[in-house]
């Protein structure tokens, strides 16, 4: 099953030629965005030609109700040029943010002045009011149905529920016209582009996507090509729309089609991997291969997941793919991915199962729901269709937290450890609270304003009950909050604890003074300060305070739910990448940061913690990661960025194996990978022209390296320099 496709020179050109096209769009778009972009590698076409002119409300300047919305989508979608690769095996991609060119966000003015406060004092522009599409649609809805089948059964619904405000209904209609719309475009530019075409090979390609696209827009998908071409207008159209980016356990997906068409006789494997490698060409969505029944009794590992893992690898450009991992799973899948991580420095994460499941498990619901989780986004998993977590869209940022307590703390006579902890709690609560009442707002006017109106029609219930996903629509509601900074605070507590409470070495007023005048003339200071036993280190007062920090925050998250609607939440511990922003108005800290430094990242432990240590950092950092966990679903993710010449051959394959199975056992939740040569990856940070196609995992996201700013691509820098 894990064999290795006999691709013949005319696939793997067609492959390669889509690759070579997307360096070259690529190029288009770092020019237009002024060299670089810190987000997954999108898969829009940049056109500066491209315009579009919204139609808003009488006297309002930004889109506003289900209605008003999806006609302007739907208009978006019709009037957005057709897009076709002469090589893909698929038509269609999309053309740009859809809020780039129409005005649609949650008014401020909706947010009380209370919550708004509160923001504002502890820096919270991370609140997930208004957060969008970080859910897992249930991408089977559209292909059991086809555009036709959406049409119909919005119309049925419509009539069954007989509301007296239609305003739900004719939004989603007009969504669904869009992109009926739309394919009727790309049938037009396929046989445009087949008039005109004189290479037989490619005047037939064009023909079959006219065909294609033209019996898509009347039934539903019955060949895995077909299917393959209705997830990619899916994902352009959910790309379009606030960037959703989920597809869900795609080897399932595609089996079916896929065994059909063997059986028949209608497709081969290399046929299957161009398609695949197409639907990677076309986007980058969040897809999970591997895995195991909701009854736990048999792994879903296939044949289609080797292929799709082939056609990421041999298309060689930024995907979103995890493998699923968990004990008893089918090691070649495993085996397969890590070699082409290693042979190429890059490519799926893993989405561990044991922290995930039990999480979920520990919230009431069964494990057999814990096991349809898939992951569908950066960090976060999700049941497909049925659940809405709004994972990643809001920021704890603890440090925060912990500078307001330090100025507490500062106008006592006696300053002390037990105060300093005390007034951090209060503070922290303080943040969290203010999360959980925004997310009452939320509740109340995302459908007004900030509608899933793309995922709904992707979704078991929302068109069944004329609810939006976000506020009933589906069965499960798990709003998500995430906490930043966790070494920063630990490394803190735990300089001020050894520093100025057990050695004395340092009075409370010479800290306050040095934080104050930013460490000037006081490098001395900075670096005792700096110097501890860090968070990743074993046995470390810090590793004590991360495990203390983590735990208090997590009874925050999970004692209460919001106060108005009692919406459950519970807790995470993610950064993404936006750690300088996090830190560039933040003052020093204890642990040796200087102000507007960046903070550290997620939950991990800072660059550089296993200085002076022998043993292999990246256990101890998965240990420390490990030990941190929140606990209830939501992932706290590993970073692992490891020089090659520590791993060869299957020998590296092992060791990795070893690593990635000993961290989902002692309950990890996610690990992203890359392996590279530390000289590399240096040539490449200083010159990134030297190395156009060089891909690599930034935090849950895959991008092209020479696309990310300096600041980013420093990131992935520091954590290799810092290996032992």
């Amino acid at each position: 099953m894990s064999r290795n496709t006999n691709m013949s020179e005319e696939y793997r050109q067609k492959i390669q030629s889509m690759h070579d096209e997307k360096l070259a769009q690529n190029k288009i778009k770092l020019k237009a965005f002024g060299g670089s972009y810190d987000t997954d590698d999108h898969g829009f076409i940049y056109d500066e030609s491209f315009k579009f002119v919204p139609q808003y409300p009488e006297n309002k300047d930004y889109l506003c109700g289900s209605k008003n919305i999806g006609e302007n989508l739907g208009r978006f979608l019709k009037e957005m040029p057709a897009y076709i690769y002469k090589d893909s095996a698929l038509a269609g991609g999309w053309y740009g943010r859809f809020q780039h060119f129409a005005k649609i966000e949650m008014p401020q003015e909706v947010v009380p002045e209370k919550i708004r406060d509160t923001q504002r004092r502890y820096h919270m522009w991370a609140n997930g009011i208004g957060g969008m599409n970080h859910m897992g649609p249930d991408i089977n809805v559209g292909l059991q149905l086809g555009l036709s089948g959406l049409m119909e059964k919005i119309r049925y619904y419509r009539a069954f529920n007989n509301p007296e405000n239609t305003d739900f209904y004719d939004g989603e209609e007009a969504v669904v016209q869009g992109m009926i719309d739309y394919m009727q475009n790309l049938v037009q530019e396929a046989t445009r582009l087949s008039q005109q075409e004189k290479n037989p090979y490619y005047k037939e390609n064009y023909n079959t996507l006219s065909e294609i696209c033209q019996k898509l827009i009347c039934e539903k998908p019955q060949t895995f090509r077909e299917a393959c071409q209705f997830i990619a207008l899916f994902q352009s159209v959910d790309r379009t729309y606030f960037l959703g980016g989920a597809l869900g356990q795609l080897d399932e997906i595609l089996r079916p089609y896929y065994e059909r068409d063997i059986a028949n006789g209608l497709l081969t494997d290399e046929e299957a991997v161009w398609i695949l490698a197409s639907l990677f060409y076309n986007d980058t969505h969040y897809s999970q291969i591997g895995g195991r029944l909701p009854d736990g009794s048999r792994d879903l590992t296939s044949r289609v997941s080797f292929l799709i893992l082939e056609a990421a690898h041999l298309l060689a450009i930024p995907y979103n793919l995890a493998v699923r991992v968990y004990e008893g799973m089918d090691e070649s899948l495993m085996r397969k991915s890590l070699s082409y991580i290693l042979e190429c420095g890059s490519g799926p994460c893993y989405s561990l199962s044991k922290g995930i499941e039990e999480g979920f498990i520990k919230q009431g619901h069964p494990a057999e729901l814990a096991r349809m989780r898939a992951k569908v986004g950066c960090n976060w998993v999700a049941l497909p269709g049925i659940e809405y977590p709004l994972q990643d869209v809001t920021r704890v940022n603890m440090a925060w937290a912990f500078v307001i307590a330090m100025q507490d703390v500062q106008k006592e006579e006696s300053p002390s450890l037990d105060l300093l902890w005390e007034r951090f709690v209060y503070h922290l609560k303080n943040m969290i609270d203010c999360i959980k009442e925004g997310y009452d707002v939320h509740y109340e006017n995302v459908s007004q304003y900030t509608p899933e109106i793309v995922l709904n029609l992707f979704c078991h219930g929302p068109i069944e009950r004329g609810l939006n996903a976000a506020q009933g629509g589906v069965d499960i509601l798990n709003l998500n909050i995430d906490g930043v900074a966790l070494a920063t605070v630990a490394d803190s507590f735990a300089a001020i604890h050894q520093r100025v409470v057990q050695e004395e070495k340092l009075s409370w007023k010479e800290l306050f003074e040095a934080l104050d005048n930013d460490f000037e003339g006081e490098e001395n200071i900075r670096l005792m300060l700096k110097n501890i036993p860090r968070f990743g280190s074993p046995d470390s007062l810090s590793k004590d305070w991360a495990e203390k920090i983590s735990a208090a925050y997590t009874d925050l998250v999970i004692s209460s739910p919001t106060p108005k609607h009692h919406l459950k939440v519970i807790p995470g511990l993610f950064s993404h990448g936006d750690i300088y922003r996090h830190g560039e108005d933040l003052p020093a800290t204890p642990n040796g940061r200087k102000a507007g430094e960046a903070i550290s990242h997620s939950s991990e432990p800072d660059p550089g913690f296993a200085s002076g240590i022998t043993s292999f950092s990246p256990t101890l950092k998965a240990t420390a990661v490990a030990e941190v966990q929140p606990g209830y679903g939501n992932s706290a993710p590993l970073h692992l960025d490891i020089d090659t010449k520590m791993l060869s051959g299957e020998q590296g394959v092992e060791i990795l194996c070893a690593l990635i199975h000993a961290h989902e056992q002692m309950g990890g939740t996610l690990i992203n990978l890359n392996c590279l040569s530390k000289e590399r990856l240096l040539r490449a940070h200083k010159d990134p022209e030297s190395e156009p196609d060089l891909v690599v995992r930034v935090t849950g996201y895959s991008a092209f390296f020479a696309s990310l700013s300096k600041e980013y691509r420093q990131q992935v820098v520091d954590r290799y320099l810092t290996v032992k």
